[in-house]
């Protein structure tokens, strides 16, 4: 799409500070879910429920510092 000489485009998700809560609770509870999925894994032993709690765990930390230090 093409814009005027001068006009940016819209964000996709512009400044709000409702959006940037809800996505740090998201990350919070992907953080609590993560750590009882990861119980749940190595308590029955299964491999790829493991992994993947790790990854969402790291994931979700990750996007919590990240947004403390401001880099999005």
């Amino acid at each position: 799409m093409r814009y005027p000489v001068g006009q940016d485009p819209d964000p996709l998700y512009p400044h709000s500070e409702s959006m940037h809560h809800m996505l740090s609770i998201s990350m919070l509870m992907s953080i609590v879910i993560g750590v009882v999925l990861l119980y749940l894994g190595r308590r029955g032993k299964i491999l790829w429920l493991t992994v993947w709690s790790c990854g969402l765990i790291l994931c979700s930390i990750a996007y919590l510092v990240l947004d403390t230090l401001n880099y999005f």
